[in-house]
């Protein structure tokens, strides 16, 4: 089954549809057939034509793929800009967020399609909450032992090793020694007005 072939009408209401009049701009612009591009995506053309459209709303995974085929960010795809923005991140300006005793430092720039975070876990923290959300993860381990639990499967990375996985794949993390970890960790995510950062728990709740 082509799973290009699912989803609900688009709405006006939805602030999905202003990705419509960028899809084919950005198609055109990468030198792609609709039918060649709608084949890497895995949609049907005609799916893809209605995309183009507006007469169906892309979900998040649909984004993410057409995103990487043009070449571009799923900002980008939702007609967003953001002006003047600068590409260094300065260590002193990383203000840490404190959330389910977890520490994070944004280590990337906002508006971007990308969400780069360093990440302090301490030991016994968050250590039982399997996440699933739509989008990609990858980390790297800086210090300390992370133990990772994607699906059935449980990882130990040590200093030096990394992870990249689907985040629907239900997900675990935890500090291995009392000491805690230290991970970079980059997320793909919807940009959006309404989006909100990864970042798990903000005031110590359960997500």
């Amino acid at each position: 089954m082509n799973a290009s072939d699912a989803g609900p009408p688009a709405g006006p209401s939805d602030e999905l549809s202003a990705v419509a009049p960028q899809l084919r701009a950005l198609r055109r612009r990468a030198a792609l057939t609709l039918e060649a591009a709608a084949r890497t995506a895995g949609l049907s053309p005609a799916h893809l034509s209605r995309l183009e459209t507006g007469q169906r709303q892309p979900s998040l995974p649909m984004l993410l793929a057409l995103a990487r085929i043009y070449g571009t960010t799923v900002s980008e795809l939702l007609g967003e800009t953001v002006a003047d923005r600068d590409a260094i991140v300065r260590a002193g300006g990383m203000e840490p967020t404190r959330a389910g005793g977890w520490t994070y430092f944004q280590a990337g720039a906002p508006g971007r399609g990308m969400q780069a975070l360093r990440v302090r876990v301490p030991y016994g923290s968050q250590g039982d909450i399997v996440r699933v959300h739509p989008g990609e993860e990858w980390l790297y381990v800086l210090r300390g032992r992370l133990r990772l639990r994607l699906g059935d499967t449980a990882h130990l990375l040590a200093s030096g090793d990394s992870a990249h996985f689907d985040s629907l794949t239900p997900h675990r993390l935890a500090a291995e020694d009392h000491d805690g970890v230290e991970l970079l960790f980059v997320h793909t995510l919807l940009q959006s007005p309404t989006a909100t950062l990864c970042l798990g728990p903000l005031t110590g709740e359960l997500p």
